[in-house]
C-alpha cells in the first residue's frame, strides 16, 4: 500500500532535482520556480500524511490553503515540525513569483539561499512518516 502522500513527495524530490541542476547552470530563475514547487509538494505530503485534505467540492491544494495549514496545524498547532520552517513556503513562493512575473531577476545568492532552505524543508518532512 502507498503511503498518504508519497506521490506528492516523489514530485517534492523531483522539483528539488531540477531546482539543483537548473541553479548550477546558472538558471536562477527557474531554479527558484523549481525551489518553490519542491516544498509545496513536500508540504502537501505532509498534511496529507497527517489527515488534513482540503474541503469544498473540487478539493484543491491551493497556494493559500498548502502554506496556511502547515503552519497552522502541522508547526503551531500540532508542532510536528519545527518553527524554523514557518516561513519556508512564503519565501520561496515570493522568489517564484520574482522568477516569473518581475522584471527582476532572481540573483545566485538568493537562488542558492532558497535551494538550502528547500533541501532542509523538504529533507525535514521526508525523514517524518
Amino acid at each position: 500500500m502507498i503511503e498518504p502522500g508519497q506521490p506528492y513527495m516523489e514530485k517534492a524530490f523531483e522539483s528539488l532535482a531540477g531546482a539543483e541542476s537548473e541553479i548550477g547552470a546558472g538558471r536562477y530563475n527557474n531554479g527558484a520556480n523549481r525551489c518553490y514547487y519542491a516544498c509545496f509538494q513536500a508540504a502537501i505530503a505532509a498534511l496529507m500524511r497527517s489527515g488534513v485534505s482540503p474541503l469544498g467540492a473540487q478539493r484543491q491544494w491551493s497556494h493559500a490553503f498548502v502554506p496556511a495549514q502547515f503552519v497552522g496545524q502541522l508547526i503551531n498547532r500540532r508542532k510536528v515540525y519545527p518553527p524554523s520552517m514557518r516561513d519556508t513556503l512564503s519565501r520561496t513562493y515570493m522568489l517564484r513569483q520574482t522568477a516569473d512575473y518581475a522584471d527582476d531577476a532572481v540573483t545566485q545568492v538568493e537562488a542558492e539561499r532558497a535551494l538550502r532552505r528547500t533541501r532542509d524543508f523538504v529533507q525535514t518532512i521526508a525523514g517524518k512518516r
